[in-house]
């Protein structure tokens, strides 16, 4: 087995020791108070982790307590139907987390007996854990010494070393750097650290506790242009109308089961052309390397649409795309919008 490079240079002895105790020193007082961090319950940790990927904490804060309401437990959640858990979901998009989440669940209750394997090597056999995940949930949840390597540590990591580390030297690094007494505390400081101090661009280094350990007290230098983003415009009917029974109904399609990008999902119809006038309003809206600029256009459906008037009541429980809960929300139509 290849030994793991030293992170630090001779001249800052005893340099490991000195790193862990002072970020966990800082950890221990300047730590977010973030709802997962409030247990050590694996079905959260897990929960809050799957959620947390792609997503910014802001994002994860509106739906986490939501989820939690509908879905207590990981028993609840494996009984869910998939429709209601990718409804729980709206909104935080990459919409294969949630079906992942949900089969995971599934696996929990019916192989484990509704309690999550305590290693991380197990807890990779579960649909959508990877190693990132599963060392999480393994270090947070029990305590196992086992480092995690995220964006956030990724950059800390070649900061502080100076070298542009990548794929199995991060994680050999990082496992160098372990507290293997509190190794959840541990790598979540690393990851925080990341977060709220080491931050990709004009990092905060005069608040750094590691300042004096790190190799380039603030960027390196860049070695790739950022992928530009591609511009397109789009059409949206927004399409309303009064139910049989008096109640307010919105006209909305469901995408394919067969496509890569959010299947099975609702939203609205998309119009190939403007046809001249004034949109209702337009609204930017961006995907990965795509920035769309979407017009929304009152009462205009596509000739020979299918779709479905569904209650505004209803809408909770509708597995949304994000684009079309942003255009409901900017609608101001809905109460919980």
């Amino acid at each position: 087995m290849k030994k793991s490079r030293p992170i630090f240079s001779s001249r800052s002895a005893p340099p490991q020791r000195c790193f862990r105790e002072s970020l966990l020193v800082w950890y221990d007082a300047h730590a977010r108070d973030l709802p997962w961090r409030a247990s050590r319950d694996p079905y959260r940790v897990w929960l809050s982790e799957i959620m947390l990927q792609q997503t910014r904490v802001a994002a994860v804060l509106e739906h986490y307590h939501e989820f939690l309401r509908r879905f207590p437990t990981v028993k609840k959640l494996a009984a869910a139907r998939e429709d209601s858990v990718l409804a729980a979901w709206s909104g935080l998009g990459y919409y294969r987390r949630a079906r992942m989440l949900h089969a995971a669940a599934k696996v929990v209750v019916r192989e484990h007996a509704g309690k999550f394997p305590n290693t991380a090597e197990e807890l990779r056999s579960l649909p959508g854990i990877g190693r990132y995940t599963a060392a999480a949930i393994a270090s947070i949840a029990f305590d196992e010494p086992i480092a995690v390597v995220d964006g956030n540590v990724e950059r800390v990591l070649q900061r502080v070393s100076g070298t542009r580390l990548a794929g199995e030297e991060l994680w050999r690094a990082a496992t160098h750097l372990l507290d293997a007494k509190r190794p959840g505390d541990f790598n979540q400081a690393m990851m925080e650290l990341g977060a709220t101090v080491c931050t990709p661009r004009a990092p905060s280094c005069l608040m750094c506790p590691i300042v004096e350990l790190c190799a380039t007290r603030g960027e390196l230098a860049a070695t790739a242009k950022p992928v530009p983003q591609t511009k397109r415009e789009i059409h949206c009917a927004l399409h309303f109308r009064n139910g049989d029974r008096g109640s307010r109904e919105v006209f909305l399609v469901q995408r394919s089961p067969d496509l890569s990008l959010m299947p099975g999902m609702w939203e609205l119809p998309e119009l190939e052309t403007s046809n001249g006038g004034n949109p209702l309003f337009s609204i930017r809206h961006s995907i990965t390397v795509t920035d769309y600029t979407v017009r929304v256009w009152r009462n205009r459906l596509p000739s020979r649409v299918r779709g479905k008037w569904i209650a505004v009541q209803s809408l909770r429980e509708v597995a949304l795309t994000g684009l079309a809960r942003k255009i409901l929300r900017k609608a101001e139509t809905f109460e919980f919008f």
